[in-house]
C-alpha cells in the first residue's frame, strides 16, 4: 500500500517544445516562436540569489540577527516554529550554506542536463514539457515538468525512473528538496515516486540534507521576509497584524494522512510529506483532497 493518501490526476498540457521571451522566429503572420523562462515544478533547490541579484551569503550577519531577535521574544514567530528555526539561522553560515548547496545544486543539474540529453549517437535530444493545472506562476515563468524526449520505442524499453523527469532526479540527488504546491501537483503516480525520491534522499542524508542545520530554498526566502518584518517591528514602526505574517502564508498538508496544518506548523511534517497550499486555495483542496484539520 502507498502512503502517499492524496490523489490527483491533472490534465496538464504537453508541449514539443520551448525556448526566453525573446523573438526567435515567425513561420507567418501571425505565428511567432519566443523561448520562455520555466520553472520547474514541485521541487526546490537551494538559491544561488536571493532576493533579486544579492548572493545569500551576503545574509549571514543579518539572519544571526534574526536569531537574537527570536531569542529575545522580538520576532513575530510562534514558539515551535521558533526553536526549529533558532539554531539554523544562529550558526553564522545560514545564507553561506544556502549559496554553496545552490552552486553545487546548478552543477547536478547543468550534469544530468549533458548526460541525459546526449544521445547514444552523440546527438542532442530535445526536452519533453508538461505543465500542471497552473500553467504560469506570478513572475511570468512556465510552471513544467521537464524531462529528455525520449522515442516510443525507447520509452517502450525504459522503467519509470529510467524515464523520470528531471524535477524527480534532483529530488532523488538530493539537491532540490520536494515543493509540491496545490493545484500544481504530479499524477498520482508521479507524486508517489518524487515522495519516495524526496524520503530516500533525506533518510540518507544525501545532497542538502547532509547538513543538519540547512535551510530549504522556502525556508530561506522565509526567513529574509521575517527578518524585515521583525527589522520593522524593533524599530518601532507600526505592522499591521496581516503583515506580521505575511512572512509566511501557504497551509501544509501531510500528504500520507491528509492532515493540514496552518502555515507556522509547516515543520511539524516531515520535509518528504508536505504539500503546500495558498490560502485562497484551502476551500478547494479541503473538498478536492478529502483534507481533515490536524489534531496538533
Amino acid at each position: 500500500m502507498t502512503e502517499v493518501k492524496i490523489f490527483w490526476d491533472p490534465s496538464g498540457t504537453t508541449f514539443d517544445s520551448l525556448g526566453s521571451k525573446e523573438l526567435v522566429r515567425t513561420t507567418d503572420g501571425d505565428t511567432p516562436f519566443v523561448s520562455v523562462s520555466i520553472r520547474m515544478l514541485s521541487i526546490d533547490a537551494p538559491e544561488t540569489h536571493y532576493p533579486g541579484s544579492t548572493k545569500p551569503s551576503k545574509h549571514d550577519a543579518t539572519l544571526v540577527q534574526l536569531a537574537e531577535w527570536i531569542s529575545q521574544g522580538r520576532a513575530p514567530v510562534e514558539d515551535g516554529l521558533a526553536a526549529y528555526l533558532h539554531p539554523r539561522l544562529a550558526s553564522g553560515r545560514a545564507g553561506t550554506l544556502q549559496e554553496q548547496q545552490g552552486e553545487r545544486a546548478k552543477q547536478v543539474f547543468q550534469e544530468l542536463l549533458a548526460r541525459l540529453l546526449t544521445k547514444p549517437s552523440g546527438g542532442k535530444r530535445n526536452l519533453f514539457i508538461r505543465t500542471a493545472d497552473q500553467p504560469f506562476d506570478e513572475y511570468g515563468r512556465l510552471l513544467a515538468y521537464v524531462a529528455p524526449s525520449y522515442s516510443s520505442e525507447e520509452l517502450a524499453t525504459m522503467t519509470p525512473w529510467e524515464r523520470a523527469t528531471f524535477n524527480a532526479l534532483m529530488v532523488k540527488a538530493g539537491w532540490a528538496a520536494m515543493f509540491v504546491i496545490y493545484p500544481s501537483l504530479p499524477s498520482h503516480r508521479d507524486l508517489e515516486m518524487l515522495r519516495d525520491a524526496a524520503k530516500e534522499a533525506y533518510m540518507a542524508g544525501r545532497g542538502i540534507w547532509a547538513e543538519p542545520l540547512m535551510l530549504a530554498g522556502y525556508e530561506f526566502r522565509m526567513a529574509i521576509k521575517l527578518y524585515e518584518t521583525t527589522k520593522k517591528l524593533v524599530a518601532g514602526e507600526k505592522v499591521s497584524s496581516y503583515a506580521r505574517k505575511s512572512w509566511i502564508s501557504r497551509y501544509c498538508v501531510d500528504m500520507t494522512n491528509q492532515e493540514i496544518v496552518y502555515p507556522e506548523d509547516y515543520y511539524r511534517i516531515a520535509p518528504y510529506n508536505r504539500l503546500f497550499v495558498w490560502p485562497k486555495d484551502v476551500r478547494d483542496a479541503v473538498g478536492t483532497l478529502n483534507l481533515i484539520p490536524s489534531n496538533h
